[in-house]
């Protein structure tokens, strides 16, 4: 049975409300602030419509997948204590137009629609076909109150596509700086709010537009997917894709723990000879030989360089299958919320 299918049968025995009212009371019990308007969004707003996945791990307050591509990478909607602490950082309020980058599923587009009104806008920009498709076609059957429109990222690049300036922007993946087209929407007084930094760990910040000056704020890090579903979707031995990686991960390691500066120099030549390297390098198949994986020229890399790199290796592989609890304090019967997965965690 399908999630949504579930909801409609008990909506007539008056309890399709409860998991998502048990969740919101233990989040706020937990300290995540929810407004009114908010927790509103979410009661009218349901998840079920925009995935066809179990809702478990939602109620547990945890991603749910809304997409699997076909090249196997998965797309999730953030855990509900996320959703939540995003909508309060936007400030959102009635009659704002709202540019949303990166669609997860819907969901969240449905949510601030819900909020802005009648007279509000939330425009999403999604760089993935298959989460352009999947998007509007579950928009379809909610029942906007303002408008709504899902174009692909390119349509920055035409002015009249989103003729309205822009109150708040709302970035749901990772990204190291604001692209430019979208600062020039931002009305004065008006701020953007995202994941930046690299591909591990970012900083989630509220960006606002003072004149031809911006001020941020600083809202903690953060663990954010790619903003490009197509980055996910990139073989494990990509040479640029790696280089990112090991760099975030130096970045973070050396907050941690002393190293030596011989070793911190090593490390940056390796990302330097990485990225490098030549960007057509055919990737390995999922069936390839051990013979094809020695031969693969990222491997050999490493290898040559396993010798002083072997004693760093293990921090990086940690940091590369991160996983970071979540705040609530949950019933012993009840599982944890945990982190680790495509979207951020506090």
């Amino acid at each position: 049975m399908r999630s949504n299918d579930w909801w409609c049968n008990n909506l007539s025995k008056g309890e399709p409300m409860k998991p998502l009212d048990d969740l919101l009371e233990r989040l706020r019990k937990s300290g995540i602030p929810i407004e009114d308007e908010v927790a509103e969004a979410m009661q009218h707003v349901f998840i079920g419509s925009f995935t066809d996945f179990e809702l478990d791990a939602f109620w547990h307050d945890r991603p749910v997948p809304f997409l699997i591509t076909q090249n196997d990478a998965a797309k999730t909607i953030s855990a509900p204590h996320m959703i939540a602490t995003l909508l309060h950082h936007l400030e959102l309020r009635v009659g704002q137009h709202v540019l949303l980058i990166g669609a997860k599923g819907g969901y969240l587009a449905a949510l601030i629609d819900h909020i802005v009104g009648n007279d509000g806008m939330v425009t999403v920009l999604e760089p993935h076909p298959e989460v352009i498709y999947h998007t509007e076609e579950r928009l379809e059957f909610h029942e906007s109150k303002g408008m709504i429109r899902v174009l692909p990222v390119h349509s920055l690049e035409d002015n009249d596509e989103i003729s309205r300036g822009v109150d708040r922007v709302l970035i749901t993946g990772a990204v190291r700086e604001i692209p430019l087209t979208v600062a020039g929407m931002v009305e004065e007084g008006g701020f953007v709010l995202g994941p930046f930094g690299g591909p591990i760990q970012q900083t989630l910040l509220k960006r606002e537009r003072q004149g031809e000056d911006w001020l941020d704020t600083e809202l903690g890090n953060v663990v954010f997917g790619p903003m490009d579903l197509s980055e996910a979707e990139r073989d494990p031995l990509d040479p640029q894709a790696l280089a990112d990686h090991i760099e975030d991960a130096l970045n973070i390691i050396v907050e941690l723990v002393e190293i030596d500066s011989e070793t911190i120099e090593r490390i940056e030549e390796l990302v330097e000879s990485l990225r490098g390297m030549p960007s057509d390098i055919p990737p390995l198949d999922e069936d390839a030989t051990e013979d094809e994986l020695v031969e693969h020229p990222v491997f050999e890399l490493l290898m040559a360089e396993m010798e002083w790199l072997q004693p760093m290796w293990p921090l990086f592989g940690q940091l590369l299958a991160i996983d970071i609890d979540s705040p609530a304090d949950w019933d012993d019967d009840e599982p944890p919320m945990v982190g680790g997965h495509e979207d951020l965690v506090p």
